[in-house]
C-alpha cells in the first residue's frame, strides 16, 4: 500500500454536502468552493484529487518538476484530511477529464476553482458545459480583469508599469496615506542593479528532509520518469504547508535584506544569490500572493528590496496572468507559430510536439541547440546555466532573461521552442507565466505586444552582471562571439527597430559599425549556429576563422 495510502482514510458512506474537485496547482485549503463559509464544516466538503501519469507524458518535464508536483499534492490531500475533509485521491493513466467525468457520475456535479493553466480550461471546459462541474472564481489571484483593461485601456501595446501602478492603488500597497508610492518613486529598479562584489554573505538554502511520503514520490518518479530531463533531489523539496511556511521565513529572513541591490546579478558561487525561490510555492498556491505581499509590505527591510519584491508579485505576475487570459494564451492576435510535428527531447521518448515554420515577429526558425539539453556549447555563461537548470530546475530570473532567452534570440532559435523547453524544464512553469514570460518578453516574438524592445545583450553585460567569463575559454575582450552575435541580431532585425526610442542608441551605433565588421558579425552567427546545431562545442579558433574567412 505505501505509507501514502495507507494514511488515507475511506470514504465510503460518508455524508458531505459537496464534493470538490482541487486541482494540482491550487492546493491549498483556503481557496476556492472548498473554505468554509457561514459556519460550514470542513467535514461537510469533500475533495477529490487526480494524480493521473497523463499528464507528466505530455512534456519531458524535469524529474524535479514532477515529484515536486506530486508530493505536494499527496501531503496536500493528508493536511486536508486532518483538518476534517473527506478527501479521494484517485490514481489514473487517462486525462483529467475522462477521470472526473466518472466521478461526477458517480457523486454528482463537482464543484471547481477556475484553472490558471489555460490548457487544463480548455480540456476541462466540456464537463463545465454539461454541468458536471460547477465553476467558482479562481481566489488567489489579487487583481481582476477589470483592473487590468481599466489600466492598459484595454489597447495594444500593453505595459507593465501602468498596470502595476494602478494595482498599487487599487489595493493600497506601499502607498502612503495621501495614496503617494512609499519613498515618492513607484519603482527602485535603478536602484536594484548591483552586480555580485561578495560585501556580504551568500545564504544557505534551506533544506527539506524527505519523509515517507516525499521518498515514495521520489522512487516513484525515478521508476516511471527517469528518462525525463534531470534529476531528483529529495532535499530540495518542500512538500507540506509547514515545509512552505519554512521557505518563506528563510527567504525573508535571509534573502530579502540584499534582494533589491543584487537582484540583477549572477554569480558561478551561488545560483540563487538573494532569490527567494518561492515562485514553485506561489504557482502550486502553496503560498497565497496576497499573503507574501502584505508580509513583505510589513517588514522591517530596505525599500528597495520590498518594493522589488513586491514588483515581482503584485505587478509582473498579475500582469503575464492578464496577458495570457486577454490573448488567450497568446493566441488571440499574437503570429507565433504553435505545435505541428515531433520532436525529441534529451532523450525523452514520447512525443512531444515541434513548432510549425516560424511567424513570429523576428522570423526566428533556428532548432533549439542540443546545448539546452545539458551539451556542451564551449560557452561557459551558457552551459552553467543549463547545468542547474538541469541540476535542479531552476535558476533566477536573469539567467534566464539574460542567458538562456538572450543566447536563444541571438541564434535566432524558434520562439514557441525554447519557450516549451522552459515550460518542461522549470518547476515554476505552467502556460500562463512562461508563455508572456519566453513569447512576450524573453524573445520579443509577439513584437510590442508587452515589451518596449527586446532584452538582448552582448558580451560586456554579461560579464559586468556575471562572472562565467573567468572560467570560459573565450575571452571577452577578443574572441567571445556574444557581441558579433548581438550585431548580427541588430543587423537582421534593424528595419523592426526604427522609431523604437528604446532602441535608438544601439541602431545608431550599428549605423556607424564598419561594413567589414558586419559581415563578419554575419559569418560569426553562421558559424555558431551550424555548430551548436551539430550539437557540438563552440572554440575561439571557430570564432576567428568565421571573423577573418
Amino acid at each position: 500500500m505505501g505509507a501514502f495510502r495507507t494514511a488515507l482514510r475511506p470514504t465510503e458512506g460518508v455524508e458531505v454536502d459537496r464534493w470538490c474537485y482541487v486541482h494540482v496547482d491550487q492546493v491549498h485549503l483556503d481557496l476556492g468552493p472548498w473554505r468554509p463559509t457561514n459556519g460550514e464544516a470542513r467535514e461537510r466538503i469533500g475533495l477529490v484529487l487526480v494524480e493521473t501519469s497523463w499528464k507528466a507524458r505530455q512534456r519531458p518535464y524535469h524529474q524535479q518538476k514532477v515529484a515536486l508536483v506530486l508530493t505536494n499534492l499527496r501531503h496536500f490531500a493528508l493536511e486536508a484530511q486532518a483538518a476534517g475533509h473527506p478527501v479521494r485521491v484517485l490514481h489514473d493513466e487517462r486525462p483529467y477529464e475522462v477521470v472526473l467525468a466518472e466521478v461526477a457520475d458517480e457523486v454528482g456535479p463537482l464543484h471547481a476553482m477556475r484553472w490558471a493553466e489555460r490548457e487544463t480550461r480548455e480540456a476541462l471546459q466540456p464537463l463545465v458545459h454539461e454541468g458536471r462541474l460547477l465553476l467558482h472564481p479562481h481566489t488567489g489571484w489579487m487583481t481582476g480583469h477589470d483592473l487590468f483593461q481599466k489600466a492598459v485601456c484595454d489597447r495594444r501595446p500593453w505595459r507593465m508599469d501602468a498596470f502595476y501602478r494602478a494595482a498599487r492603488k487599487a489595493t493600497g500597497v506601499l502607498l502612503t496615506e495621501e495614496g503617494k508610492p512609499e519613498g515618492g518613486k513607484w519603482s527602485f529598479d535603478a536602484e536594484n542593479r548591483l552586480p555580485w562584489d561578495g560585501a556580504v554573505p551568500l545564504p544557505d538554502v534551506p533544506r527539506f528532509p524527505p519523509d515517507a511520503v516525499t521518498a515514495e514520490v521520489v522512487d516513484l518518479v525515478r521508476t516511471r520518469f527517469g528518462h525525463h530531463p534531470g534529476r531528483v533531489t529529495p532535499d530540495d523539496l518542500p512538500a507540506s504547508a509547514d515545509d512552505a511556511r519554512r521557505a518563506w521565513a528563510w527567504a525573508l529572513e535571509e534573502a530579502m535584506p540584499w534582494f533589491g541591490p543584487y537582484e540583477d546579478a549572477m554569480t558561478s558561487e551561488h545560483r540563487s544569490l538573494f532569490h527567494t525561490r518561492i515562485a514553485a510555492l506561489l504557482n502550486l498556491s502553496r503560498l497565497l500572493p496576497a499573503e507574501v505581499v502584505a508580509d513583505v509590505e510589513a517588514a522591517d527591510l530596505p525599500l528597495n528590496s520590498r518594493e522589488g519584491f513586491i514588483r515581482q508579485v503584485l505587478g509582473w505576475r498579475e500582469f503575464v496572468r492578464h496577458v495570457h487570459e486577454a490573448t488567450d494564451g497568446l493566441r488571440d492576435g499574437v503570429q507565433v507559430a504553435f505545435s505541428t510535428d515531433a520532436r525529441p527531447g534529451a532523450g525523452w521518448s514520447g512525443d512531444w510536439a515541434a513548432p510549425a515554420p516560424a511567424v513570429d515577429a523576428l522570423g526566428a526558425n533556428v532548432p533549439l541547440p542540443a546545448a539546452f539539453w545539458g551539451t556542451s556549447s564551449g560557452l561557459a555563461c551558457l552551459d552553467q546555466v543549463v547545468e542547474a537548470v538541469v541540476e535542479d530546475g531552476w535558476t533566477h530570473h536573469i539567467p534566464r532573461l539574460m542567458v538562456l532567452a538572450n543566447l536563444a534570440t541571438l541564434l535566432g532559435v524558434r520562439p514557441r521552442e525554447i519557450t516549451d523547453w522552459f515550460w518542461a524544464m522549470f518547476t515554476d512553469a505552467y502556460d500562463w507565466v512562461v508563455e508572456p514570460n519566453v513569447l512576450g518578453m524573453g524573445t520579443y516574438a509577439t513584437g510590442p505586444l508587452m515589451s518596449t524592445k527586446p532584452y538582448v545583450c552582448g558580451t560586456p553585460y554579461l560579464k559586468r552582471m556575471g562572472d562565467a567569463c573567468g572560467d570560459c575559454a573565450f575571452s571577452p575582450s577578443s574572441t567571445c562571439p556574444v557581441s558579433d552575435l548581438y550585431w548580427a541580431f541588430m543587423a537582421r532585425h534593424g528595419a523592426l527597430f526604427e522609431g523604437n526610442v528604446r532602441m535608438a542608441m544601439p541602431m545608431r551605433t550599428l549605423a556607424r559599425r564598419d561594413p567589414e565588421k558586419r559581415a563578419a558579425d554575419a559569418r560569426v552567427h553562421a558559424a555558431v549556429v551550424e555548430v551548436l546545431g551539430r550539437g557540438e562545442a563552440l572554440t575561439p579558433a571557430d570564432v576567428t576563422a568565421a571573423r577573418t574567412s
